[in-house]
């Protein structure tokens, strides 16, 4: 059964369907077979209709759309100015401000992508400008991105939530710890990068001018502060506070800043329909398959076969990591939690293992996925965006990607980087 099942999906992959359709026949196929008919197939509908069922799930549409508000609008722009000029003049600042602006468009959005079209689009023909090979610019933008899958709130972290039961709220605040050290590994290797290659400094802003970026921004800076501080304040539900999201970028974009037309909203509401739908068919269809495979005992005999019931926890998390991490290099992230989280979440139970940890962990990994090749969804994305050829997007990744390992590794053998803040919030 498990033969037939991988072998349908992998044929109808070759055959260039979208990742819903193997996902959905497959696990038809395994209903039909195990179940002897499809007088079963019923009890798949209801796989699908339960796995789009949590409320949780509303945050995730809501997210989306405050993001492409603030990418269509003012709030990106006003961002990676605040981060110029206080950083832009320091030997790689320019580079820095780029990854920096990333954290800081994650820390509103929650989503690489979005990340990679709002930070790149304008600071990309600066770096290039400015002496940055388009090699590293590319890979540079691409990967602080992944910023953005840890640094709540973050789209990745509520799907994870969802299937795995897990607080989205402690989640969130495990996220930080590891978003920021990787900022600061990512700017140390800029500035390296920067005197290498003699890279020169952008004019020092003046403290009148930093006090003009810091005054644009402060409206967008309410953005954190509404996740964070209303979710640990007591005010909102992480589900509430993406709603709180879009009414604030509403208000902003459309009656302070007014550079938002009711005609682009309605645009911007129908391209968050069109994204938040597959997403949704996408968690149905794994739903299903994760169902069918688990009935099938597929996981149990997988993990098995490694040995992982005899492992500690250190070799349980570094296996998730790598699981976690292969499979995001050819998969959408989201189909990758959907599947993996599942299997692997009775041998988390039984080794002990703190599921926030976990999950900041396989957030990590799946961020690191999506930027890495063959088919790292960012690279894709970069692809469209900023019209160059795959290879010269995928250039510059290796060290990125280095940092970004070095970081899951550091994770691993000292969990507080991401933990502390979370035990702060709870004791």
């Amino acid at each position: 059964m498990t033969a037939a099942i991988l072998g349908t999906m992998v044929v109808l992959l070759l055959l260039g369907f979208p990742m819903m359709v193997p996902l959905l026949i497959g696990a038809m196929v395994g209903f039909v077979g195990i179940f002897g008919g499809i007088g079963q197939l019923d009890t798949l509908v209801q796989q699908v209709i339960a796995g789009i069922q949590p409320a949780s799930l509303i945050a995730v549409p809501m997210f989306i759309f405050a993001a492409d508000l603030m990418t269509r609008g003012q709030s990106a722009a006003r961002l990676i100015d605040l981060v110029m000029a206080f950083l832009g003049h320091v030997r790689g600042g320019l580079a820095i401000s780029a990854a920096g602006a990333c954290t800081m468009f994650g820390a509103v959005s929650g989503s690489t992508q979005a990340t990679v079209v709002a930070v790149g689009g304008p600071l990309r023909p600066r770096l290039l400008k400015a002496g940055y090979s388009d090699k590293f610019t590319l890979a540079l933008i691409i990967n602080a991105s992944d910023i953005a899958f840890l640094i709540p709130p973050s789209i990745g972290m509520i799907i994870y939530g969802v299937v795995s039961g897990t607080s989205i709220s402690e989640l969130f605040l495990a996220g930080i710890g590891p978003g920021l050290l990787i900022l600061l590994l990512f700017s140390i290797y800029a500035y390296i990068y920067a005197v290498r290659h003699n890279v020169p400094t952008e004019p020092k802003a003046s403290w009148s001018e930093r006090g003009r970026a810091l005054a644009r921004a402060l409206w967008p800076l309410g953005f954190p502060a509404i996740v964070i501080g209303g979710i640990y304040g007591g005010v909102f539900s992480p589900t509430e506070a993406a709603a709180a999201c879009v009414l604030y970028a509403l208000i902003l974009e459309m009656v302070i800043f007014r550079d938002l037309t009711l005609k682009q909203l309605f645009a911007t509401a129908k391209s968050t329909g069109l994204i938040t739908a597959v997403v949704f068919i996408l968690i149905g269809a794994g739903t299903a398959f994760s169902y069918i495979i688990s009935f099938a005992q597929i996981p149990q005999a997988i993990l098995g076969g490694i040995g992982i019931d005899e492992m500690g926890p250190y070799g349980v998390l570094f296996t998730i990591a790598i699981a976690f991490f292969i499979g995001c290099m050819f998969v959408d992230p989201i189909v990758v939690i959907l599947i993996l989280v599942p299997i692997f979440a009775p041998v988390v139970s039984a080794s002990g293992l703190d599921p926030v940890l976990v999950g900041t962990l396989i957030t990590l990994q799946v961020a690191i996925g999506s930027a890495t090749p063959p088919f790292g969804c960012d690279i894709f994305t970069a692809i469209a965006v900023f019209k160059r050829p795959y290879w010269e997007v995928i250039r510059g990744t290796p060290p990125f990607i280095a940092i970004l390992l070095f970081v899951s590794v550091l994770l691993i053998f000292f969990p507080q980087i991401a933990l502390f803040l979370r035990d702060m919030a709870i004791s």
